[in-house]
């Protein structure tokens, strides 16, 4: 009896509290609240592109070839591993990004995109953003050349996403940027320098692997596999001609990218942002008041 009569006392006690500090809990709350609300309408819209892809099946030729191979020392080509695998790894390569940014001149043409400002925010009114970020903004600024790449490849790396689906095995390469526009053609500027490249590796492991086996086939005497490495060079000759035959290496697109509509933003998600704000301000102003009372009666 004697705890639950404390528990009373301390209940009171706070809800004593509460009512002495809430107008300046209240007005604390709408003030912070404010000032997230002028934060969410800043920020720009952002905008998804993205292509969707079919892997294609490229298997090796023989087994028995492939083991040779391996025992010669010769590595694997891109079809021996899933498109998706493939195209995962390539694309969070750093070498490879940098030859992009460079042939593509991306360092130029993401300082532009910041500076045109292409954009969209909540009701159509920037005029907080432009506030906050000047016109002569530059998102990369670095002195030395290797530097603007690097950072050019962190600001890409941020942009880009690729990921499968298990259950059909299609890739969606997709890219989110404020600038809608500069999102599709990101997409497709990846997706062509990623199938080139992968195309490219395919016909150099193919080209080696052919001279290894007519190296082998020039110095063997027994028939049965004399005719399996002629085979094999066969197959690998054929492969390395089919290779090129279609739009994209590895994958055939089932969904070309697009502008996205200015009604589908991905984000930000400003309703779910103010909501915190308000709560996180709220909780604040009641433990403001509460240590403020603890102080003052400490004293």
């Amino acid at each position: 009896m004697e705890y639950t009569q404390e528990d009373e006392i301390d209940l009171r006690e706070l809800w004593v509290t509460l009512l002495k500090y809430k107008y300046k809990i209240v007005i604390f709350t709408i003030v912070v609240t404010f000032f997230g609300l002028v934060y969410t309408l800043s920020l720009p819209n952002s905008y998804k592109s993205y292509t969707l892809l079919a892997p294609q099946e490229t298997k090796t030729p023989s087994l028995a070839g492939e083991l040779a191979a391996m025992m010669s020392g010769i590595s694997y080509g891109a079809g021996n591993l899933d498109a998706f695998t493939s195209l995962k790894a390539i694309l969070s390569d750093y070498s490879f990004n940098k030859a992009v940014i460079e042939k593509n001149g991306l360092v130029e043409r993401i300082n532009s995109t910041t500076k045109e400002k292409n954009y969209l925010f909540a009701f159509g009114y920037d005029g907080v953003y432009s506030l906050l970020h000047p016109s002569d903004e530059s998102v990369i600024d670095e002195r030395t050349s290797e530097q603007k790449l690097f950072n050019a490849y962190r600001y890409l790396q941020g942009m880009l996403s690729i990921s499968s689906d298990k259950k059909t095995s299609l890739i969606t390469l997709s890219a989110t940027s404020n600038d809608r526009f500069f999102a599709k053609e990101i997409v497709e500027i990846y997706l062509v320098a990623l199938t080139e490249y992968l195309e490219e590796m395919e016909i150099i492991d193919a080209t080696n692997k052919i001279k290894f086996y007519k190296q082998e086939l020039a110095s063997t005497k027994n028939i049965e596999l004399r005719k399996e490495i002629s085979s094999l060079i066969s197959a690998l000759v054929q492969k390395r001609v089919l290779s090129s035959a279609n739009e994209y290496y590895i994958v055939s697109q089932m969904i070309a990218p697009r502008v996205a509509f200015a009604s589908e933003k991905t984000g930000p998600k400003r309703k779910q942002i103010l909501m915190i704000i308000a709560m996180m301000s709220l909780m604040l102003g009641v433990f403001s008041a509460f240590l403020k009372e603890f102080i003052g009666k400490s004293r």
